[in-house]
């Protein structure tokens, strides 16, 4: 047994929650960036403006879910190399990811430049919503590389079993754009294109402090070489494809959503702009959970110890069960603190009190699939993870919303979203439970 692999000693209930709260923290503050922008956005009470962040989001949640699939990628590999105890394949590895990620930020920076216009009128963005929504993607655009690195270097301090430095990362990220959003949008009375810039400048902080702890603290970095490079990409495309269509699929489910909200006019899209952007905030403990045990899991594959792996799996679920009762309970007491925070009113405030009453614990369940990709992700079995939430993107969103968007109107196309959440959640956490006992039998 490896020294540094901490994770395959101590109790996993305390290594969950230690690991998810500070993964929770850290991606936290990296959806804060969004709901900073449009928190201070929704200030100049002007509903283009809000929808516009909306519908930019959307496409930047693309972003984002893309890293963290690289991200989650490098945690599997190299802490399934600390679990064996090959420190120096973990630190080829850990470069190899970083190079990767920075060359795929590089290939989608240069596909999506010219066509921005044309994914926003996809997403069922028009007029000065669309002008506005352009605009603030072209500044935020250029922040992908930095994000991606930054996403990339907190995921392999979180491999070496360091939670709190990760978060540390992406705390300063938080904190940046918290401080710049109002200089830049009031006083420097630069609007949209302020909070975009403010953006920017939150990112590239993330990806400063990442890379610190990467090289100076954890010394994690190997020489690069392009042999070796080589002979790595077969590992990382054989798990980062299905992570990414999982990891994309979570976006896909929103787009859809969200193109289905702006049948009902800018604010059925406003008040879904705020709920996107409360929705990773309040749940970020259960959204974190996936790349939170993913080190775990990883390290106690690669010593072969199946019993703190499905303790692990029991761990997880009853941080979420406990998780999800107390933050569930909270939102509903502070619903109407949230939407006089942002300004809401008429159908916009009806429909952020309807999400915060009816809708919020179906996310107790969709934890159960963030649990089963880490299962997946990190044991092997990558392509499970992406057809189980390529379905919830599609099966599970597309026919609910329609529905229940035909009966109910906008309020119909949340209450899709929980249907599709709640049953391929519990589909998930039943697969994933079969796999690690088909895995413990085989190899005892």
């Amino acid at each position: 047994m490896a020294s540094n692999a901490i994770f395959t000693q101590q109790s996993t209930l305390k290594h969950v929650v230690v690991t998810a709260i500070t993964g929770a923290l850290g991606l936290l503050s990296i959806f804060m960036v969004d709901l900073v922008d449009i928190l201070f956005l929704s200030m100049l009470d002007q509903k283009e403006v809000v929808a516009a962040v909306g519908f930019a989001s959307s496409i930047m949640f693309f972003m984002i879910s893309l890293s963290l699939a690289i991200s989650i990628t490098g945690v599997a590999l190299i802490s399934q190399a600390l679990g064996r105890g090959d420190h120096a394949l973990a630190k080829q590895r850990a470069v190899n990811i970083l190079v990767f990620g920075f060359l795929v930020s590089l290939l989608i920076v240069w596909l999506m430049a010219p066509n921005l216009p044309y994914l926003l009128l996809f997403l069922g963005a028009a007029g000065r919503t669309l002008d506005l929504a352009t605009s603030y993607l072209q500044i935020t655009l250029y922040s992908i590389p930095a994000l991606m690195i930054g996403i990339v270097a907190s995921g392999i301090i979180r491999a070496v079993g360091d939670a709190k430095r990760a978060m540390y990362a992406t705390l300063v990220s938080g904190l940046v754009n918290a401080v710049l959003d109002p200089i830049f949008i009031f006083v420097l009375d630069l609007g949209l294109d302020g909070a975009a810039l403010a953006s920017l400048c939150a990112r590239f902080s993330m990806l400063i402090i990442a890379y610190h702890g990467v090289v100076r603290v954890h010394n994690m970095l190997g020489k690069f070489d392009w042999l070796y490079f080589g002979q790595d990409l077969k590992c990382i495309f054989l798990l980062f494809f299905p992570t990414m269509l999982a990891n994309l699929s979570s976006p896909l489910a929103n787009a859809i959503a969200t193109e289905h909200m702006s049948a009902f006019g800018d604010d059925a899209v406003a008040a879904y702009a705020i709920i996107g952007r409360i929705i990773p905030v309040i749940f970020a403990g259960l959204f974190s959970l996936s790349s939170a045990i993913g080190p775990i899991l990883g390290q106690n594959y690669g010593a072969k110890d199946f019993v703190r792996i499905k303790r692990t799996l029991g761990s997880a679920v009853f941080y979420s069960f406990i998780y999800s009762l107390l933050t569930c309970w909270l939102v509903y007491e502070l619903q109407d603190w949230l939407i006089a925070l942002f300004n809401a009113s008429g159908r916009v405030a009806d429909l952020i009190h309807f999400f915060t009453t009816y809708i919020t614990f179906s996310f107790f369940f969709q934890s159960f699939l963030f649990i089963a990709f880490a299962v997946f992700n990190n044991l092997g079995q990558p392509s499970v993870s992406a057809w189980l939430n390529f379905g919830r993107a599609t099966l599970g969103t597309w026919p609910f919303i329609v529905v229940f968007g035909w009966l109910f109107a906008a309020k119909g196309v949340l209450v899709g979203l929980a249907f599709g959440s709640i049953t391929f959640g519990c589909i998930g956490l039943l697969l994933a439970k079969r796999y690690i006992d088909r895995l413990a039998l085989s190899n005892s």
